[in-house]
């Protein structure tokens, strides 16, 4: 899918339609001191083994999410995610 590098597009902090840079909106590490991630640790200690049948498979569509960082002054803010096969970012 091709998507263009910049869309104008309204940036909340400007209140005004400006240029912004569209990039991919990439996945950070999960804290540790999360509650699900505490009892995912306390279940997975000693010798219990995986609480949960391992997840199997990929999807042939991954989903993505798009990051809008405004030209002006630099905020940004990301999209709502859709799935699409290979992002081709293109110059318009």
């Amino acid at each position: 899918m091709k998507i263009p590098k910049e869309k104008r597009t309204y940036c909340p902090k400007c209140k005004t339609h400006t240029v912004h840079e569209v990039l991919v909106a990439k996945k950070r590490k999960a804290s540790e001191l999360k509650w699900g991630q505490r009892q995912f640790r306390r279940v997975t200690a000693g010798y219990r083994g995986y609480p949960r049948p391992l997840p199997g498979g990929n999807k042939p569509v991954k989903k993505l999410d798009l990051r809008y960082k405004c030209k002006e002054c630099g905020k940004s803010r990301v999209a709502t995610s859709f799935r699409t096969g290979k992002p081709e970012f293109v110059a318009q």
